[in-house]
Parts: structure tokens; C-alpha cells; sequence
């Protein structure tokens, strides 16, 4: 097209334009630095504790996956009775509502009383129903002493649906508005809360690392105070929020007059949302009980919830961070209808999420094993701990696309595209694991079933990019995104190359020596990830991506200072 014959208005408004990204990119990476850093010592105090927890009652063993299925239930729970959908309306719903004279104050308000009744009549319920959901997600040991532990555990645990969801229904009106840093730093206090807790279990019980321990030997006492101070660390993480209300302009009071504010245009949006999350925790309890079928001794829930607890580090800590803070621009956008601009915001999500994703993605696969040996007590345990992470870590970049693309078909207000490939991705989970359970060999269950939910993963993505792109009419900006997503992939292909090699040098995948050790582990960690990442950022620069030119800019101006 021809460009308008230029006027000194028409310039006043491109200077304008033009200049607008800049401060956008510059508020987007401060809101990001802030959020990464909050949730990069959230996560390294996370992972503390569940280092801490391996070394407590084990890796591997009933008392472990006991705890596991227990303590994973009022997560699990929540986020099908209102996790998805809270994330998924309230940023988009509290934005629309500060549109009213009173800046959506009494939105809000309405909107915390109605999640505080929710969610404390969910809890009551659900605490009282403990012996049969934890009999639907551990259908194969129904009868069995791991039953009755895992129940006297739930118990305990049970009570956190409601601080989960009042964390996620106070956090999300901070990141609305523009608080993000108080959402990303209070899982902080419960990973302390939690570790306090595991030590004062320690000094009064002792520990079982090996995970030997039958479930038959655990009582009251041990119970109350493992899955007692798990259940106060949430507690933690939830109420600290309310400090931040004031700062954010806010003061709730209860509201119980919820008609006629437009709370049931979010309940329509939050259909299909719910949707995902039962066919999510359809997936699950497959998987779940496929898994608790494995021989005692192997690979089993514990294991899976560690590579987990490992796949999505990388995922909180970049995608996450980056996505929060575009989230609400992407949503404004979407309102005002603006539709190259949020298919700007998609690339630039996906294309600055790449650069440090393909790295952390292969240093977690080259150095999966002295990784696994700071959780497990032996080398089998590690080396089955090392598999899994690998076999799940490969689809990590597919797993990035579709919640980016769930994201945005969220903030254009669509629920309906991500419940059909999220359903989709699901069913395909549950099939190839239900088939992994009856054909692959025990000792290597939890690896077939990594495969499974990554293959699901990867065949879901291309579907929700093209329907995405289809949504929006203007593409994804894909010939950018390509060209950034395979120029990391081609460094990190070569960064994990010289990285493998190293970490075997150091002796870190050998059963003996120093590099076998947990110092020698750390050490080589560090080594290996310097070398990895250096070598990583020289291929990219040379390969001049322009995203990585872009993020050095800031840095190479400092210097040149």
C-alpha cells in the first residue's frame, strides 16, 4: 500500500507511534525482570524443598507417593474447580471493570466475596469427601495400607483449595493492576514454611531417604506435622497478599450483592476453561493410577512429580514471567479490537521466550543426571529420576507455544478453541498412556509415560497455532517466529554437543568418583552451564539474531559507557 502524503500532524502521530513500542518493551521488560526474579528464588526455594522432602521420606517408596498423591490433590482440586478459570477471566474481566467510575472497586469487591464463599463451601465439602478422592486417583491400592496413609495425609492437605484460590483470586486483581511482583514473590514464604517443617519432622522422627519405610509405620504425629506445615506455608503464600491491597489502591469489604456487575459474563467465559481442567484431571487420574502400578522399588508418582517439579522450572521462571507481563496489554488490545497488535505481542512473547527457553531446555537434558542426584539417594534412583526428566524436558518448547496460545485466545475472550485441543491433547495423553501401562516393562513406566503426555503435546501445537493464526486473520507473524526458533535450537543442538561431552569428562554420569558425588554434581552444574551458555549466546550472535542484539543492547551501552 502507498503510504499517505505526510503532514505535520500525520508526523506528530507516527513520532508517537513510533516511540510507543519502546516504552512498551521497556515497561514489559522491567515487569519481566521483576516477575523472573520473584519467581526464579520462588522456584530455587521450591526445588530446596523438594530436595529437602527426597531427603526426608525418599525418592522412591509408598510413604512418598502416599504424600505425593495427597499433598498434589487440593492443587489438583482447585485448579478444576476454579484455578483455570480464575487465571483465565479475571485479569481480562477486572480490566473491563476499571473502565467504571470507581475503577472496578466494587467489581472487585463482589468478586473476592463470591470467591471466599466458593471456595470455603469447595473446601468443606471436599475435606469431608478425603477417603473417596483419594480413592479415585489411587484406584489400584484401594485396600491397601498406602490408602490409609495417603487418606490421613489428605486430611491435612485438603484445606489448601481455599488458600490456592484466594492467592490466585487476590494475586491476579494485583497483576490487573500492574502489581505483578507480590503474585511471583509469596510462594517464597511457602516453600520456607514447608522446609521448616520437613526439618522440625527430621529433629522429631528422623529421616527415611532411602524411602524403606512401609506405610503402616507412619502415625498421627508424623502425619500432622509433614503435611500439617505444607498446608500452613499455603496459608502464607495467600495472606501476605492482603499487605499489598492498599499500595494497589484497594479496599475490599464484603460485597454480597453479585448481580448486575457482569459476574455472569465471567462465568460464560470460564465454560470452556472448566472444561480443560476436567479433561485435565481425567488425563491425571489415568496417569496416576497407570503409574501406581509400577513394582515397589521403581519409578513411580514421586518420580513423575520431580521431573514435573524440574520441566516446569524453566517454564515459570521465562514463559511464564514474560507472558504475565503482556498479558494485561494483550488483553487491552483484544478489547479495543486490535488485532495486529496482539498478533505483535504473541511473536514477541514467543520469539523473547525462546532465546533463554532452548537453553535452559537442553542444559536440564545434558545435565539431567548429577541434577537427579541431588533428590535421590543412589544411582538407581538417579538414573531413573535422569530418564524421565529427559523424556519430558523434549517437549518443552511445544508445551510454550500452546500456553501462549491459550493465553491470547484468552485475552480475545475465547475459551471455546483451547477447551477442543486442550481435550484433544488429553485424550491423547490418556490413550498412549493407558497403552504404555500395558506394554512397557515396569522399571521403565514413568519414562514411557513422559513420552506420552510430550507426544500429546506435540501434536496438539501445530492445531492451536493454526487455529490461532486463523482467529486472528493476520497470521503469527510465523516467518519470524520460525527463524528465531530454529536458529536456538540449531545453538543449543550444538551448546548440549560440547556440553554432553563435558559432563562425562567430569565423571557425573559415571557411578563413582568425584563428578558422581553431590558436591561433584553442583560443581559440574556450574561448569558445564557456563560453558553451555556461553557457547549458546556466541552461536546466536553470530548468527545475528536480532532478539538476542536487542536484550545485549542495554548491557553493550553500559560498557561502551
Amino acid at each position: 500500500m502507498e503510504a499517505a502524503p505526510s503532514s505535520p500532524s500525520t508526523k506528530r502521530k507516527r513520532h508517537h507511534v513510533s516511540s510507543a513500542p519502546d516504552a512498551r518493551i521497556d515497561n514489559h521488560g522491567r515487569a519481566t525482570l521483576w516477575l523472573a526474579s520473584g519467581t526464579v528464588i520462588s522456584r530455587v526455594t521450591g526445588f530446596l524443598s523438594a530436595i529437602i522432602l527426597a531427603r526426608t521420606i525418599g525418592t522412591v517408596g509408598l510413604g512418598a507417593d502416599a504424600f505425593t498423591v495427597a499433598n498434589s490433590l487440593p492443587n489438583n482440586i482447585y485448579i478444576l474447580i476454579a484455578g483455570g478459570v480464575l487465571n483465565a477471566v479475571l485479569v481480562p474481566q477486572i480490566v473491563r471493570a476499571a473502565r467504571a467510575p470507581d475503577g472496578g472497586l466494587s467489581y472487585i469487591n463482589k468478586l473476592v466475596t463470591l470467591a471466599i464463599v466458593m471456595l470455603g463451601g469447595a473446601t468443606v465439602i471436599l475435606t469431608a469427601a478425603v477417603p473417596l478422592v483419594v480413592a479415585i486417583y489411587g484406584v489400584s491400592y484401594i485396600g491397601t495400607p498406602i490408602i490409609t496413609l495417603a487418606i490421613a495425609f489428605g486430611l491435612w492437605c485438603m484445606p489448601q483449595i481455599f488458600f490456592y484460590g484466594l492467592y490466585t483470586v487476590l494475586g491476579e486483581v494485583l497483576n490487573a493492576r500492574k502489581m505483578f511482583g507480590p503474585f511471583t514473590w509469596a510462594p517464597i514464604i511457602n516453600n520456607v514454611v514447608a522446609i521448616g517443617g520437613m526439618f522440625v519432622f527430621m529433629a522429631l522422627f528422623g529421616a527415611d531417604p532411602s524411602g524403606t519405610m512401609e506405610a503402616g509405620m507412619w502415625g498421627p504425629a508424623q502425619v500432622a506435622v509433614l503435611a500439617g506445615s505444607a498446608t500452613l506455608g499455603v496459608l502464607g503464600q495467600a495472606l501476605v497478599l492482603t499487605l499489598f491491597w492498599r499500595r494497589a489502591g484497594l479496599s475490599f469489604k464484603f460485597d454480597f450483592n453479585w448481580r448486575g456487575v457482569g459476574l455472569r459474563s465471567a462465568g460464560r467465559a470460564s465454560t470452556g476453561v472448566l472444561g480443560i481442567m476436567i479433561a485435565g484431571q481425567i488425563a491425571f487420574i489415568i496417569t496416576t493410577n497407570v503409574m501406581l502400578g509400577a513394582d515397589i522399588g521403581d519409578a513411580s508418582v514421586n518420580v513423575l512429580k520431580l521431573s514435573w517439579l524440574v520441566f516446569v522450572l524453566p517454564h515459570s521462571i521465562i514463559t511464564v514471567s514474560i507472558t504475565t507481563a503482556h498479558f494485561t496489554t494483550m488483553s487491552q488490545h483484544a478489547i479495543s479490537a486490535d488485532l495486529p497488535a496482539v498478533q505483535r505481542d504473541f511473536s514477541e512473547i514467543v520469539r523473547t521466550v525462546a532465546l533463554p527457553l532452548v537453553l535452559a531446555m537442553c542444559g536440564v537434558m545434558v545435565l539431567s543426571m548429577p541434577l537427579a542426584r541431588l533428590f535421590a539417594e543412589n544411582r538407581e534412583q538417579a538414573g531413573a529420576l535422569a530418564l524421565v526428566i529427559v523424556g519430558q524436558m523434549a517437549w518443552l518448547i511445544f508445551y510454550t507455544l500452546i500456553f501462549v496460545a491459550q493465553r491470547t485466545f484468552y485475552a480475545l475472550g475465547n475459551a471455546r478453541a483451547p477447551l477442543i485441543f486442550f481435550t484433544g491433547q488429553y485424550a491423547l495423553q490418556s490413550v498412549f498412556s493407558v497403552i504404555a501401562g500395558l506394554t512397557v516393562p515396569s522399571h521403565y513406566l514413568a519414562f514411557a509415560l513422559a513420552l506420552a503426555q510430550g507426544i500429546a503435546m506435540m501434536l496438539t501445537a501445530p492445531f492451536a497455532l493454526y487455529w490461532l493464526g486463523k482467529k486472528l486473520g493476520v497470521g503469527l507473524d510465523g516467518r519470524r517466529v520460525s527463524r528465531t526458533l530454529l536458529a536456538c535450537l540449531g545453538a543449543g543442538a550444538g551448546a548440549s554437543l560440547v556440553g554432553w561431552l563435558l559432563t562425562t569428562g567430569m565423571g557425573a554420569n559415571a557411578e563413582v568418583g568425584f563428578g558422581a558425588t553431590t558436591q561433584g554434581s553442583v560443581v559440574t552444574m556450574v561448569v558445564v552451564g557456563l560453558v553451555m551458555s556461553t557457547l549458546y549466546l556466541t552461536i546466536l550472535w553470530l548468527l545475528r539474531l536480532p532478539e538476542l542484539r536487542t536484550m545485549a543492547e542495554p548491557v553493550l551501552k553500559r560498557l561502551r559507557a
